[in-house]
């Protein structure tokens, strides 16, 4: 049957509130994105930090809200280069009793995503605004621009751009400038764009730089990962 995958809008500004059933024994392959979850492992609460390379999902139903780039350390309470690469028990950044009671109405709920959803809502309104600065750039960046023209844009210098960067995306700018872009590309793909023209229009240089970004952050191949049931 393969992997099952849907995601929709969220009632939080800018995230996206996901499904994904994996099959027994097998793992899906999750692509770096930029982002950091909220997670539902049909058990317990996790958070996803920002990665760096392919994480892998294991058989089972899974939920989620994905916050928008920079968006979830004011709402978790954590920078994210503290979670870089990592998929931590949310009762090892949230008080203990509180994460339980969480754990329980995510375990009840008959939408685990919509639960989710509520917890994090509840969560913005408690706690300050993501860095303003810092989402501009994320949006600067997902639009196709560039470092230095982001950093001009939000007056950083390259030193303050980095730093900042590393608490609101987990990694510097240019790290997550090609992670983006990346992520443009095979969005491309999927819409039915060869390898090549979807290089060029999500700003690779050319099909072959493409595919070291697909090796260096995924691990993998254009042909393999889109050769998947």
């Amino acid at each position: 049957m393969g992997d099952s995958y849907t995601e929709r809008a969220s009632r939080l500004d800018g995230a996206k509130a996901w499904t994904l059933s994996v099959e027994p024994g097998t793992v899906h392959p999750v692509l770096p994105d930029g982002c950091m979850d909220l997670l539902w492992s049909g058990e317990r609460l996790l958070v996803a930090g920002p990665d760096t390379h392919t994480a892998p999902a294991t058989g089972g139903n899974w939920a989620g809200i994905r916050f928008a780039p920079g968006a979830a350390p004011a709402l978790l309470g954590v920078p994210a280069h503290e979670l870089r690469d990592l998929r931590v028990p949310l009762a090892a950044l949230w008080p203990g009793a509180p994460v339980r009671r969480l754990t329980e109405r995510v375990a009840e709920a008959a939408d685990p995503a919509a639960a989710l959803e509520d917890i994090a809502l509840d969560r913005a309104a408690r706690t300050g605004p993501p860095d303003p600065v810092m989402r501009a750039v994320a949006t600067h960046l997902e639009a196709g621009g560039s470092v230095a023209e982001a950093a001009r844009s939000a007056g950083l210098g390259p030193r303050q751009l980095h730093r900042r960067s590393l608490t609101a995306f987990g990694y510097g700018p240019k790290t997550l400038a090609r992670v983006l872009r990346l992520q443009r590309a095979l969005a491309l793909v999927r819409s039915g764009l060869p390898y090549a023209d979807a290089a060029l229009a999500a700003g690779c240089a050319d099909q072959a730089h493409l595919a070291r970004d697909m090796r260096d952050l995924a691990g993998t191949t254009l042909t393999a990962y889109f050769g998947r049931p």
